[in-house]
């Protein structure tokens, strides 16, 4: 019988069971006892944090990372985002991906004031190096660290990225680094 979980996974984790590299690395099996066979659905890059699914079948997998999945970003960038940018957002920009440049597809973007729920987090930097804003982004594709990018194509590097919705799956109600097993 299969086993699919939610994790808020914490900054500072990657979102693997496996790193044979020298330099350790804090991983997910750091964080929860799972069963053998689980597996990130998607991923969150290190300094990420949110909403992370985990499942034991591979097929479920593969489903929940395609397209027909909404995936919901929190983001915290430097500077003060403008409407133009924001628009920017929306329509599809230019990254690269693997060395090739593609124009991402469009998606909802909004500019919000920080969610009470967020929590301080880890410190990015002092506020005396300038202003933040904060912005939603609803992405349903999911290239390498593409928000991160997609932010900086517009001028606004992201600082600080939270997922926190999957779907109809969300953070609400869970604390930084807690697994709920779930059923699907």
């Amino acid at each position: 019988m299969h086993k699919h979980f939610l994790l808020y996974k914490p900054p500072g984790y990657i979102s693997q069971f496996v790193y044979e590299k020298k330099r350790y690395k804090k991983k997910l099996g750091d964080l929860y006892n799972f069963p053998e066979g689980t597996m990130a659905i998607g991923r969150l890059d290190e300094n990420s944090e949110g909403l992370l699914m985990l499942t034991t079948n591979g097929k479920i997998s593969e489903a929940i990372r395609s397209a027909h999945y909404e995936k919901q970003y929190i983001v915290q960038v430097d500077g003060l985002i403008d409407a133009t940018a924001i628009e920017k957002l929306k329509k599809g920009v230019e990254i690269g991906v693997k060395g090739v440049r593609v124009t991402t597809k469009e998606c909802d973007a909004a500019a919000i004031k920080k969610p009470d729920y967020v929590g301080e987090g880890y410190r990015i930097r002092s506020d005396r190096h300038g202003p933040t804003s904060w912005l939603t982004i609803t992405l349903t594709q999911g290239k390498f660290r593409q928000v991160r990018k997609m932010t900086a194509a517009v001028g606004f590097p992201t600082l600080r990225l939270i997922r926190i919705r999957i779907g109809n799956w969300t953070l609400e109600g869970m604390n930084v680094g807690e697994v709920v097993q779930i059923q699907l």
